[in-house]
């Protein structure tokens, strides 16, 4: 049985027993919730999400396209592969890089 996360997303499907999920585990999610696309999943346990963003360039009145890629753990409960779109919520750091957990799969 799937705990509630406080976010207004569907549990997963499959149950796993691993202490860093959200869902199964006793990860709390707080703060920013962020959607992405997956880039690499190279990484045991982690992916890379790059979400892409519009910055205000006051001068000339326009705006340009940014990109920035941050790292993010993957339970075993969800399966994602390149190119999908996921939501990640941050949560309390788990090792150097990684602030946020995968919440979310929308298979591209």
């Amino acid at each position: 049985m799937a705990r509630n996360i406080g976010l207004n997303v569907a549990p997963p499907e499959h149950e796993c027993n691993e202490d860093d999920c959200p869902f199964h585990g006793t990860l709390p999610v707080r703060g920013q919730v962020i959607t992405g696309k997956v880039v690499s999943e190279k990484m045991k346990g982690t992916v890379v999400v790059q979400r892409e963003y519009l910055h205000f360039i006051k001068k000339y009145d326009r705006y340009e396209k940014r990109s920035s890629k941050l790292h993010a753990h993957l339970p075993a409960c969800l399966h994602v592969k390149v190119g999908d779109e996921v939501r990640v919520a941050e949560c309390r750091p788990l090792n150097k890089t990684t602030n946020f957990v995968v919440v979310e799969v929308k298979s591209a």
